[in-house]
C-alpha cells in the first residue's frame, strides 16, 4: 500500500470508529444505533427491488412476526341470545406459528492494496470504499430471498453459489409452511390435489399452444396465472397491489425484446439492482422480472408481503490491514430472517416449460 493510501485508509478507519463512537475500528466492535439504521437505509436504497419490501427492524432474535397486519375476514355474527359463546379468531396469518428467527449473516470482504492505491486519487475514496460493499449486501439479500434452502452453520459458495445455504428464504418458506399456496406439476384439475387442498402432481408444467391436457397444461402464462391466483385466499385474490415475478425462462421473444434493445450496461444494472416491468399484464396481474428469482417459476404476491427482519443491535464490524496477503480486510456481521408476512396472499408456481409434453 502507498504512503497516501495509507493516510486515507487510516482517516477511513478513524471516521468509521468516531461514527461509531469506539476507540479503534480495527478492534471488533458494535455499530451504534445511528449508524445501524443509516446503513440499512443505504443497502436498501441501493436495490429497487429492496426498497418496495419491507425491512423490519426487530429487537428479539426470535419472536412473533411484527409487520403483519389483518390477513383475513373477521366481520361475523353470533346468537347470544340463544347461549352461544363470541369466539374471537386471530387475524393474522399463524402458518408458520407466526414466528420469526434471526441468523446471523457475514458479509467479510478483503480489497487488495493494489485497488486501493488505483482508488488512493479518488477525492471520493471513502464513499467508494463503503459503497462498494454496501451494494454486495443488497444484492446478497435478494440472493437468499429467492434461493435460501438451509441455514448452514459452515456455508459453501463453492457448492451453492446463489447463496442457498445461508438462511431460509421467501420461496423455502412457502413450500415448507403453505404448501397450499404451491403449485409443482401438473395443473389444478381435481385428481392433482388432495383431501387437504395440497397439490400433489409433481413433475413439470407445460405452458404454450397445445391441446390442454394433451401437449401442455396451459394454453399460456395468463391461464397459468388465472389458475394459480386460485391457491391464494379467496379475499385477496382481486387485490390490486399484486403482482407476478416472472423467472427469465418463461418470458415470451416479445417481451425478451426490451431487454435485448436496452443495451448490455442497462441490461446488467438491472439484473443486479432493478425491478424490470414487463410492457403487458399476465393473468390481469402487472408482470415484473426481479434479480436472481429462479428461472423456471412465478410467484403472486404484493412486495410488501415479503420483509426482511434485522435484529438491532446486532451489527459487528471490525477493518483489518493484513499485510501477509497484502491486502484490507472488513468483518461484518448482522441478524437477520427473511419473513412471508401472508401466506395466504401468495401462490408460488415452480417447474415451468413453455413447450409441449416431450
Amino acid at each position: 500500500m502507498r504512503n497516501e493510501t495509507r493516510k486515507l485508509f487510516n482517516a477511513y478507519t478513524q471516521r468509521m470508529a468516531a461514527i461509531s463512537g469506539v476507540e479503534d475500528a480495527t478492534v471488533k466492535y458494535s455499530v451504534g444505533p445511528v449508524v445501524e439504521q443509516k446503513l440499512e437505509e443505504v443497502i436498501q436504497a441501493s436495490s429497487d427491488f429492496l426498497g418496495r419490501i419491507q425491512i423490519v427492524p426487530v429487537h428479539a432474535q426470535t419472536g412473533a412476526k411484527v409487520g403483519v397486519g389483518v390477513t383475513r375476514p373477521i366481520a361475523s355474527r353470533t346468537n347470544t341470545a340463544g347461549g352461544t359463546r363470541r369466539k374471537p379468531i386471530d387475524p393474522t396469518d399463524t402458518s408458520d406459528r407466526g414466528q420469526y428467527t434471526c441468523a446471523q449473516t457475514n458479509s467479510d470482504t478483503a480489497i487488495s492494496y493494489s485497488k486501493l492505491d488505483m482508488w488512493a486519487h479518488r477525492p471520493e475514496f471513502q464513499t467508494l470504499l463503503s459503497a462498494a460493499i454496501v451494494a454486495q449486501q443488497g444484492r446478497d439479500r435478494i440472493m437468499i430471498g429467492w434461493n435460501g434452502t438451509a441455514c448452514a452453520q459452515q456455508t459453501d459458495i463453492a457448492k451453492f453459489p446463489l447463496l442457498q445455504d445461508v438462511n431460509f428464504g421467501w420461496l423455502h418458506k412457502i413450500r415448507a409452511f403453505a404448501p397450499v399456496r404451491l403449485m409443482a406439476g401438473g395443473g389444478l384439475a381435481r385428481d392433482t390435489r388432495d383431501g387437504t387442498g395440497h397439490v400433489t402432481a409433481q413433475g413439470k408444467i407445460y405452458v404454450g399452444a397445445g391441446t390442454i391436457g394433451a401437449e401442455v397444461d396451459y394454453a399460456n402464462l395468463d391461464a397459468l396465472v388465472h389458475d394459480a391466483t386460485e391457491l391464494m385466499d379467496v379475499w385477496h385474490r382481486d387485490d390490486t397491489d399484486l403482482v407476478v415475478i416472472i423467472g427469465r425462462d418463461l418470458i415470451h421473444d416479445r417481451e425478451m425484446n426490451i431487454i435485448n434493445t436496452a443495451g448490455d450496461n442497462a441490461m446488467q444494472m438491472e439484473a443486479r439492482n432493478r425491478i424490470l416491468t414487463l410492457p403487458k399484464q399476465v393473468g390481469g396481474k402487472t408482470a415484473i422480472i426481479v434479480p436472481f428469482f429462479p428461472a423456471n417459476a412465478l410467484l403472486i404476491t404484493s412486495l410488501d408481503n415479503l420483509s426482511i427482519y434485522v435484529q438491532n443491535g446486532t451489527r459487528r464490524r471490525q477493518l483489518k490491514d493484513e499485510p501477509a496477503l497484502d491486502q484490507i480486510e472488513n468483518y461484518s456481521s448482522v441478524n437477520e430472517a427473511y419473513v412471508v408476512e401472508d401466506y395466504g396472499r401468495c401462490a408460488l408456481v415452480e417447474n415451468v416449460v413453455m413447450g409441449r409434453k416431450g
